[in-house]
């Protein structure tokens, strides 16, 4: 079976990225590559220049002490000195040669410091077809002779092609490592991302249990797919809450409608003056009035959950609120004979909608009215930053109260603790207030007032101003 590269892996953003890597480092290899030949190759350089430098300084000192003849015997002595790769030629000032290891004065032009690179005629051929050649200084001695004094540079060229061999293999070995390791790495990404592809495939068909693979690594994909899946559990959570809002609709909206139709059906039947069609008329429009609250509920919690209603936040007096309230409660509960406190103890300013926070005031208190016995106490508070929870407002009651472990679950819309379901209620009114203390950034308090409940809504603090 002939064995086809993976295409697709090269057009991967992964593998573009690594492939950029790679370029840069490519490059940045080239640069210390080619820094490491220069320095190299200039060490080189300049140790064949001293050692050029050295031997003229000495043959200047022999010609200075014992003139020609002195000269002639010093550059035979150390040209007849086997394998040396120092030049010598001494010459007459029609250049004809006296002394040395050349056989003629090479045909070249030295630059202004006397410096020349040229070829050795007379060498034996170099292998693999080099050149030979040589570096040497030229210069006129007193009484018109020439003297040159070179080094055999074949040895360096040599060396430095050597030096040049092994760099590019190395740039060779680093593009293929780095291509591999590239492809690796973008191997490895993409079986990661293609397990969350898979994963969320495998949803979008409707395996809504499904969660993308974490490796414990910490990394940016082990972040992602946690992100993820704490997405999904929130939309399967959400999901969960819509079925049993659902169901729990469909419940409370049985009974009302069912009792609705069964009056409307019993007034045709039965009544027979007009007193007795209004009272039943009367009856069907307070049995549709407790259902429009129950639309009206659910469509006020899901504009505070929408976070729309934030453009329009303007400095609220908390205090203001409660007192309102107090006036429109406290004749209700009087005449329920229960005892109305209002504790307003600061006057704090929050950033938030009026008509909300009244009407998630307004269900606190119609909660502590309807479940606390008579002769009981109902408290309205306000306290300020500088009280125990901050800035807050909250109601408390002497009623039965709600167990800690139930005080999450009451917050769901419809959610009742009263399993017969037969007192006054449509379980919306803390979803509201929750709904409500969310929108504005603050939590929902409850605490045991032994007996009964504390709910406090406390809310952020605000910059002065």
């Amino acid at each position: 079976m002939r064995c086809v590269p993976d295409l697709g892996l090269l057009r991967t953003t992964t593998f573009r990225v690594a492939l950029l890597y790679l370029g840069l480092f490519i490059a940045s290899v080239l640069v210390i590559l080619g820094l490491i030949y220069w320095f190299t190759a200039g060490f080189i350089e300049r140790q064949t220049d001293e050692t050029i430098a050295a031997e003229i300084a000495g043959l200047r000192e022999h010609y200075r002490q014992r003139r020609l003849p002195g000269l002639i015997e010093v550059v035979n002595a150390r040209s007849a000195t086997p394998r040396s790769n120092t030049l010598y030629l001494v010459a007459s000032p029609t250049y004809a040669p006296l002394a040395g290891n050349l056989s003629a004065w090479p045909d070249a032009v030295p630059d202004q410091d006397g410096w020349v690179e040229f070829e050795i005629k007379d060498a034996p051929p170099a292998p693999e077809g080099r050149r030979h050649d040589a570096r040497a200084v030229m210069f006129t001695l007193s009484g018109g002779y020439h003297l040159l004094v070179g080094r055999d540079t074949r040895e360096r060229s040599h060396f430095q092609e050597r030096v040049l061999i092994s760099l590019a293999w190395a740039l060779l070995l680093t593009i293929g490592l780095g291509a591999a390791g590239g492809v690796l790495i973008s191997r490895n990404v993409m079986h990661r991302i293609d397990a969350i592809n898979r994963t969320t495939r495998q949803i979008m068909s409707g395996a809504l249990q499904e969660r993308m693979a974490v490796q414990g690594s910490g990394d940016e994909l082990d972040q992602l797919a946690g992100n993820l899946n704490a997405m999904l559990d929130q939309i399967e959570k959400l999901m969960v809450g819509m079925r049993q809002v659902s169901d729990s609709v469909a419940h409370d909206l049985r009974t009302p409608l069912t009792r609705l139709r069964s009056r409307l059906e019993m007034t045709l039947v039965e009544c027979s003056g007009e007193d007795e069609y209004r009272a039943a008329i009367q009856e069907a429009i307070g049995e549709a009035d407790r259902l429009l609250g129950i639309f009206s509920a659910l469509l006020s919690i899901a504009e505070a959950e929408a976070g729309t209603l934030q453009r329009s936040f303007q400095k609220v007096a908390l205090a203001d609120i409660a007192r309102q309230i107090a006036d429109l409660y406290e004749p209700a509960a009087e005449e329920a004979g229960l005892a109305f406190v209002s504790d307003i103890r600061a006057e704090p300013v929050v950033l938030g909608n009026q008509q909300l926070l009244a009407q998630a005031v307004a269900n606190l208190l119609d909660n502590a009215l309807k479940y606390s016995p008579p002769g009981g106490r109902v408290t309205l508070a306000v306290e300020g930053p500088d009280g125990a929870r901050g800035t807050c407002i909250s109601v408390s009651d002497g009623g039965p109260g709600i167990p800690a472990d139930q005080r999450e679950t009451v917050l769901r819309r419809f959610v009742r603790l009263e399993s017969s379901r037969s007192s006054p209620g449509n379980g919306l009114g803390l979803s509201l207030v929750d709904a409500v203390a969310r929108l504005h950034g603050a939590r929902l308090e409850m605490d045991d007032n032994r007996p009964g409940l504390i709910v406090a809504i406390v809310f952020p603090r605000i910059d002065a101003g």
